[in-house]
């Protein structure tokens, strides 16, 4: 799989294959939360509900297999060997665009899975049509452990099958993703204890917070365009 992510591009630049199918797949995405995000604002909630979290869902799928192969972004290059521009352009322009990025991607991670929690939470079906149930929406410490406890180890068992199943072997890098898995779902719960007792209103939060998101996502597609061109377009350099 490695192999085949490295070679040329289908875009027509100097990005490999893992490369072009990063930017085009975050294109995907984006669209599709756009298009959710407007769905809710025309109450279409059941359209909503299955465009967000099935974009959700194959996003996670996609940018793990991301960081497992190390191939499949703007991140395919080693060091400064990667960026073809001047030592002004990388050190000044594009690590502080790139490092903006990432810190964008961690937010925006622990935003996707939370307003997935908050949004099964808070609704209800009414006449067969979701819609967000007003009122208090709070949860409970002993539940928020259990969920915890139990999200843990459904991460163990994944490692092991695909360590044992698939030949993924059980090397560092992978250990690194299932722990980070972890440590988001960690810091989701503590965002969701913390934001409740500000904003109890469990509807009107996924609202806002779903505003929030979007714009979120949609500062991340134009940030990794952005770094894509210098990158692939502009000032391309030994990239594998």
């Amino acid at each position: 799989m490695k192999e085949l992510l490295t070679r040329p591009g289908f875009l027509g630049t100097a990005a490999t294959l893992g490369g072009d199918l990063s930017q085009v797949m975050a294109m995907l995405f984006t669209g599709l939360f756009i298009i959710g995000w407007v769905q809710a604002r025309k109450k279409l909630g059941n359209v909503h509900h299955w465009l967000v979290l099935g974009g959700v869902v194959a996003m996670l799928a996609f940018f793990t297999s991301y960081y497992l192969f190390r191939q499949l972004g703007v991140l395919a290059f080693e060091g400064r060997t990667g960026f073809g521009g001047s030592d002004f352009m990388y050190y000044k322009v594009f690590l502080p665009l790139l490092t903006f990025h990432i810190s964008l991607v961690i937010v925006g991670l622990i935003m996707a899975i939370y307003m997935i929690i908050l949004g099964f939470r808070a609704q209800q079906i009414v006449g067969g049509r979701r819609e967000l149930r007003p009122g208090e929406l709070k949860v409970g410490q002993e539940k928020l452990t259990k969920v915890f406890m139990v999200s843990g180890v459904v991460l163990i068992v994944l490692y092991v099958i695909s360590g044992l199943l698939f030949g993924t072997g059980f090397t560092l890098r992978r250990s690194v993703v299932y722990v980070a898995g972890l440590l988001v779902l960690g810091v989701v719960l503590g965002v969701e204890k913390t934001i409740e007792r500000f904003w109890p209103d469990g509807g009107k939060r996924h609202r806002a917070l779903g505003r929030f998101t979007m714009v979120i996502y949609c500062i991340l597609f134009v940030t990794g365009s952005v770094t894509y061109t210098m990158l692939y377009i502009l000032y391309p350099g030994k990239i594998g």
